[in-house]
Formats: C-alpha cells, structure tokens, sequence
C-alpha cells in the first residue's frame, strides 16, 4: 500500500471502511456527514500512505484517527452551518413525507436521544469511548488513533463510563413492552468487555 498498489488499497478499504463508517456516525450522529468522513479518510489515507509504519500492524487504529479528525472538521462545519441557518427567515411548510419515513425518523430520533447523551461528555471523553467500545480497539490502539498515552485513554474512559452510567440512573426510562430500556444514556453505559493490555 505504500509504494501506492491500488490493490493493496482496495484490499484496505474493503476491510475498514465499514468500521470507519460506524465511527463517524457514533461521533457526528448523521448518515450522510458519517459518509463524507469515510470517503474523506480513504482519500487522506491515500495522500498520506507513506507516512504508514512499516511494523505491519493493522491500520485500523490508523485511519480510525484520521477519521476522528475528519469529525472534529464535521462537526465545526455544522456548527456554522447551523448557526447559519438560525439567521435566515423560517422555510415555507412543505409536503409531509412522514408516513414513509417513519423508521427513518425513529431511528433519528434514537440517533439523537443517544448524541445528547454522549454530548454532555467532554469530547476526549466521546472520542475514546467511541474507540474502545463502538469500533473495538484496544487500550493501545486507541492511544495511538489518538496519539495520548495509554494511561490517558483509561482514565478517559472510565470518566466517561462513570458519566454515562450517572445519566441512565437520572434518565432512566420505563421498559418498553419486550422489557427493552431505551434511554440513550442506558444504552450508551452498557458494559463492554474490556481488553487487557
């Protein structure tokens, strides 16, 4: 990949891009933002393969950082964006399409309800749990991803676990009818299996 084989990078991408996908939308919460940040990531691993170690370790933890800075970029673009948008008139009301978007909007709206959850944790907090428990690195993966010592990314993490879990017990919603809970932060706070380093 580093002497530029379109193979080897094809091979990469078929490997990553669906994790690269999954992280961008746990950190930006948007289909389409999550996207861009995946066909921005391959485009910047492409730009920047020689600068890949040649240790032959997985690249995973490697783009999973570009990708994580390429949502840092999302993010601000959509604050101004938003910002904006809050200065123009208000739009004239159009067709309701909601009748075949109702799994869509659900979906948003639980999409929503978990990012606000997660956005009342300091981004460093957001970005190493989405590392370790969303996109499965390790302890060392992830403080490279991030480029923090290893030690950071566990106290990171478990600020944002103790954080999470103080918001389920505030948010706590009833069960549903199959006893599922649905509050954002109890779904967030779940235990994962942490990997020992």
């Amino acid at each position: 990949m580093r002497a530029g084989e379109r193979a080897a990078f094809a091979q990469l991408y078929e490997e990553h891009a669906r994790a690269v996908y999954n992280h961008g939308l746990r950190l930006t919460g948007d289909w389409s933002t999550a996207e861009e940040i995946m066909s921005e990531t391959f485009l910047t691993a492409w730009r920047t393969r020689e600068r890949v170690h040649e240790d032959g370790g997985s690249l995973r933890p490697w783009l999973l950082g570009i990708a994580t800075h390429k949502a840092d970029n999302a993010r601000r673009g959509q604050r101004r964006r938003r910002l904006f948008l809050a200065r123009q008139p208000e739009p004239r009301a159009e067709e309701d399409f909601a009748p075949r978007t109702v799994g869509r909007i659900d979906d948003e709206r639980r999409l929503r309800a978990v990012q606000a959850a997660l956005g009342r944790l300091r981004r460093q907090e957001r970005e190493v749990l989405s590392l370790c428990v969303w996109s499965g690195l390790d302890y060392q993966q992830t403080a490279q991803a991030l480029g923090i010592a290893v030690g950071t990314v566990r106290s990171r993490l478990s600020r944002a676990r103790k954080k999470l879990a103080r918001l389920a017990e505030e948010n706590m919603e009833p069960p549903t009818a199959r006893g599922e809970m649905t509050s954002a932060a109890a779904i967030a706070a779940l235990p994962v299996r942490e990997e020992l380093t």
